[in-house]
């Protein structure tokens, strides 16, 4: 059964540092989202507002209003807010305090780890709930270093990497995944970030809070724990930050730990400086793309968009510049699905589409 939760984003769903909250009301394996936090969108429909389409998760003002309204506390409240500082200052304490009053478990995504803040545990002490720190890693006996065991996997390996962090690479990654298993493929998907162990995710743990020795291990061992327990016929690793930008090294050690043998690259073509980094100007697509396959020694198969600040128009006539430009596949899989991601996979990878066939 899924859990009942609330999640916090005032001021930021929908926008980059609501990342969080925008892919926990988009797709939740492991918890069912009974609404969001944002008093700037209270009264409107969470799906509505992302993407267009209703999914029945109200944004409320305040935590009171969504308890009356539900008439029940939701077990969980997750701070589904993912800003660029690392602590919370006293106002948004308050908000965690509040929650843990009204005797919710609190979910935490943030590299704060408020286990480690003794005033944190006193008060889930008080008020008798539980905080998760679902970015806090294992103790370092139980972490993994690289082996080299990556080789054995005989299935394809691909990563999902963009040019900015907050571009959209994770739901790019789960839309792939979803769409490979209605092909009827056995498909396992990687996560690299709160965002998706939040979802759900059954392999991945956070890499950025871990030192570079580890991170490499920890996606290698993510993805030998997936092939050898699921015995997957394809498997997608989500991809963290941008190769090229200086703030973020998680790319480098998913590339290593995951030697991937395709990667698709996500892109905001309207984006001109690098997100919370107003003074960093966006790299271009074919610099990025030149980077990654000489680091990895992989080959780009696609080109998926994020269409922030974009017309339709000026969507359509996008992909139809890079597939010229290019000679790859590019879409956008929230406006136009995953397609041709699928179609490209199948050729690059003539097995999967006779496993494809054969499960039919």
């Amino acid at each position: 059964m899924k859990l009942n939760a609330l999640v916090y984003s005032e001021n930021e769903f929908g926008k980059l540092d609501g990342k969080v909250a925008n892919g926990l009301a988009r797709h939740s394996e492991k918890y069912n989202i009974l609404g969001i936090i944002d008093s700037t969108k209270a009264g409107l429909d969470a799906g509505e507002y992302l993407d267009g389409k209703e999914t029945g998760i109200p944004i409320f003002p305040n935590i009171g209003d969504a308890i009356n309204s539900l008439r029940l506390v939701p077990e969980y409240f997750i701070y589904g807010i993912a800003p660029l500082a690392s602590f919370l200052d006293n106002e948004q304490k308050e908000i965690i305090f509040s929650a843990m009053k009204k005797g919710m478990h609190i979910v935490n995504g943030l590299p704060e780890f408020f286990t480690d803040d003794e005033e944190y545990r006193q008060k889930a002490r008080e008020y008798g709930v539980r905080i998760y720190d679902i970015r806090k890693p294992p103790p370092r006996k139980d972490l993994h270093i690289f082996t080299g065991q990556i080789n054995k996997v005989k299935v394809p390996v691909i990563t999902v990497f963009g040019t900015d962090c907050a571009v959209g690479k994770r739901t790019t990654t789960v839309n792939l995944v979803d769409a490979l298993r209605k092909e009827g493929l056995n498909a396992a998907f990687i996560a690299t970030g709160q965002t998706g162990i939040l979802q759900g995710s059954k392999y991945g743990l956070a890499i950025d809070v871990l030192t570079s020795g580890f991170a490499t291990g920890e996606v290698e061992n993510a993805i030998l724990d997936a092939y050898e327990t699921d015995n997957p016929d394809i498997i997608v690793v989500e991809g963290q930050g941008a190769l090229s930008h200086p703030a973020f090294t998680s790319s480098s050690a998913i590339l290593r730990g995951a030697m991937p043998n395709a990667i698709i690259i996500q892109h905001p073509p309207k984006r001109k400086n690098h997100c919370d980094y107003s003074s960093i100007p966006m790299p271009s697509l074919e610099s990025e793309i030149e980077l990654i396959e000489v680091f990895s020694k992989s080959k780009v198969i696609a080109i998926t968009i994020n269409h922030e600040d974009m017309t339709d128009e000026e969507l359509e006539t996008t992909i139809m510049e890079y597939e010229y430009k290019y000679d790859l596949p590019a879409t956008d899989v929230l406006k136009h699905g995953c397609d041709k991601l699928i179609k490209t996979l199948f050729e690059v990878f003539p097995e999967l589409q006779k496993q494809a066939v054969w499960a039919d």
